[in-house]
């Protein structure tokens, strides 16, 4: 798991690269949270109340300074996600590994925030399978937890297709708080 956090890996296929955020990305991540329709695909569990809706560019370059800062301390990896064919960053990926007294201890969340017209089963799908690829070795686990709302149906379907299946455990937030609507898949 030190590798990750030693030299960030820049994943791709023919359609999509993945490499650690960058501040240059706050323009164009601005659109992704900054859309309506995105936000409410995105995870914000045990986040201390931030739902990552950024209306201007200062907030998104602070948050892009926090995702940076914790990167750094280790704390979790913060991809962003390049459409080859626009050269446009539509969204990020992030993993890290979780220690926790719930049944997802020592698994990696996966946290997807794509622009909500990159919100469908084909990207989802495509996006998976890049960061799968190397998910368990990079986090040192053998599960890999993300969550998917059940109105997400085209995110629902690309987790089935690429084997999750839905938890009935509950993950247990640092203050107590119980969230539900997590998909597991086992190495």
């Amino acid at each position: 798991m030190k590798e990750v956090y030693e030299k960030c890996p820049v994943l791709e296929n023919d359609k999509y690269l993945l490499r650690l955020v960058e501040i240059d990305d706050a323009k164009d991540l601005l659109k992704v949270y900054s859309d309506v329709r995105a936000v409410p695909y995105f995870n914000s569990d045990n986040c201390n109340g931030d739902n990552f809706f950024y209306k201007t560019f200062v907030q998104m370059q602070e948050a892009i300074k926090y995702w940076i800062l914790e990167y750094e301390r280790k704390g979790f990896v913060r991809w962003s996600i390049i459409d080859k064919n626009s050269n446009e960053i539509i969204g990020t990926i992030e993993l890290f590994h979780r220690t926790s007294q719930d049944h997802f201890n020592a698994c990696a969340i996966l946290r997807m925030d794509l622009r909500s017209d990159y919100e469908n089963e084909k990207c989802v799908y495509e996006l998976l399978t890049i960061i799968l690829s190397t998910a368990y070795d990079l986090f040192e686990c053998t599960m890999i937890a993300t969550k998917a709302a059940s109105f997400a149906r085209e995110r629902i379907d690309s987790l089935k297709r690429i084997g999750f299946k839905q938890s009935e455990d509950k993950l247990t937030g640092h203050d107590g708080t119980e969230y539900g609507n997590y998909w597991i898949r086992l190495k």
